[in-house]
């Protein structure tokens, strides 16, 4: 997965530590052995974020395709809150490695060939601009054209302020999309993480033929405090985490950040019929 590194820029040198701490049981962790360990606590199974990066190589094999880097983020409305949204962009491409917060690849889950999406949550807490709404769409079209599956790792805060209504106009945009799959019978499956919430969760999120949640991972709309303060009630305990989502009926399975590989593969070859994909 080398070829992946040369599509990311040059982060900011800092000064990194061996060691961290579980938020959950606060257990003292050694990053590398974290790391082989796909970033899921060894303790309490507590599911530490991971980077788009990560996110494809824990998914893919050999190399891989990246496509729509050459679409990047603009400044149409001149936003300026505390700092300029240039500066915003720039920062998060300069933290990150990452262009914008959406990383589109098209390459192999053992025998499948396919296409991922990946959403990133330190790239301006994942939010949805016009460049990850165009890139997504992109990504389905492209799947369409070449009859290949589609599948998307999410995680977002939801729609990017910055960007105004053109953000908001990315949630029909990508539905659009989603449709364009429905109509050559493609199989679609998202895979929620930690948070989806917000345009994201209300549109593309949701739409998966079938629908994965990563454990405990934090998925609605508005958030849980917004909700408690306009309804003033208490919440029911585990409101809006993956599990309470599965037992209602919203999700299809929760699953284990070690078994995604093993359950999408089974998936996507549960939908082929003779060698072509029939909708699921």
């Amino acid at each position: 997965m080398g070829i992946l590194d040369k599509f990311f820029r040059k982060k900011r040198e800092e000064k990194e530590s061996l060691w961290t701490k579980c938020p959950e049981c606060k257990t003292i962790l050694y990053i590398p052995e974290l790391s082989a360990n796909l970033k899921v606590c060894p303790k309490c199974n507590y599911h530490f974020p991971m980077n788009a990066k990560e996110r494809v190589e824990s998914l893919l094999d050999g190399d891989v395709e990246v496509l729509f880097e050459n679409i990047l983020p603009k400044d149409p409305l001149g936003f300026k809150d505390t700092k300029s949204y240039k500066d915003r962009i720039r920062q998060a491409q300069d933290e990150t490695g990452m262009s914008e917060a959406i990383l589109v690849v098209r390459g192999r889950l053992r025998d499948i060939p396919m296409v991922l999406t990946v959403m990133d949550f330190s790239f301006i807490g994942g939010s949805m601009g016009s460049v990850v709404g165009e890139r997504f769409y992109r990504a389905c079209k492209l799947s369409a054209s070449q009859n290949l599956p589609l599948v998307s790792v999410i995680t977002s805060g939801g729609a990017r302020m910055q960007e105004g209504i053109l953000s908001l106009m990315q949630m029909a945009k990508t539905s659009i999309g989603v449709g364009l799959l429905e109509e050559k019978g493609l199989p679609y499956i998202t895979v929620l993480t930690d948070p989806t919430m917000g345009g994201v969760s209300a549109s593309f999120a949701f739409l998966g033929d079938i629908i994965l949640a990563e454990p405990r991972s934090l998925i609605g709309f508005a958030g849980p405090r917004v909700i408690e303060q306009t309804i003033k009630q208490q919440l029911p305990e585990g409101f809006q985490r993956s599990e309470f989502l599965l037992e209602k009926g919203m999700l299809d399975m929760v699953v284990h950040r070690k078994e995604l590989k093993d359950v999408l593969y089974r998936l996507l070859k549960m939908s082929t019929h003779g060698g072509r994909y029939v909708g699921i």
